[in-house]
């Protein structure tokens, strides 16, 4: 079966919509929903899989659940002709009897009697000096989701790196204070040694002067 929805599963969007620059990663993310009151079971495969991360590649979902599929374009070297794309995704679901975090190799055999539905999704790629049209009002809806996820990672790396600054001052000021801990006592070690050694010369030289033997003076 072809499209984006089967007797399982649907899928948002039906296509895979990446921007393509050179040296640099795409990711598109996919809305997986179970239209079951059964367990469901996912499997992702492509034609390309050297130039695609898939994750999660392969799952289950719970009755009338929905997770996401974030598909990742790896860097590329070179652009493709004319940018069309022959990359295609196939999504493979059949009814499974719970949510076990291990499937049997045979999950997804149709030799095995299994009821194994699939939907074929195409890639599309975007030059990212396209003017906006009617395929981005198609993708709107995952594009939204993007941004969101966008904004909420750059909020917690904001905050991470706050705490991080947080701790790295009061680290600096631990050992602001050591350090001058450490000063002032060896000014006072260096005062009192020094007030030592003038004491030690003092009493000395006041003990050579009361053992020197005095002179008189002879009238002739």
């Amino acid at each position: 079966m072809t499209g984006a929805t089967n007797q399982f599963i649907s899928v948002s969007p039906e296509e895979l919509k990446f921007q393509f620059e050179l040296e640099k990663q795409s990711y598109c993310d996919l809305k997986v929903t179970n239209s079951t009151e059964s367990y469901v079971a996912f499997k992702v495969k492509t034609t390309s899989p050297k130039k695609y991360f898939v994750r999660p590649n392969t799952g289950v979902i719970h009755p009338w659940d929905s997770c996401f599929i974030r598909v990742t374009l790896q860097a590329q070297k070179e652009y493709p002709s004319d940018m069309q794309c022959k990359d295609k995704f196939l999504l493979q679901s059949t009814i499974v009897n719970s949510d076990a975090d291990e499937l049997p190799p045979d999950t997804f055999n149709k030799d095995s009697g299994r009821n194994v539905e699939e939907c074929k999704l195409r890639v599309v790629y975007i030059s990212p000096h396209s003017s906006p049209g009617h395929s981005e009002d198609v993708f709107k809806q995952s594009s939204d989701g993007n941004s969101s996820q966008a904004v909420q990672r750059a909020r917690d790396e904001r905050d991470a790196l706050f705490r991080q600054t947080q701790q790295l001052q009061q680290e600096l000021d631990v050992l602001k204070r050591q350090k001058r801990r450490r000063s002032d006592a060896g000014f006072s070690l260096k005062f009192a040694l020094l007030v030592g050694l003038i004491g030690l010369m003092a009493g000395f030289l006041f003990k050579l002067l009361m053992s020197s033997p005095s002179t008189e003076t002879v009238d002739v």
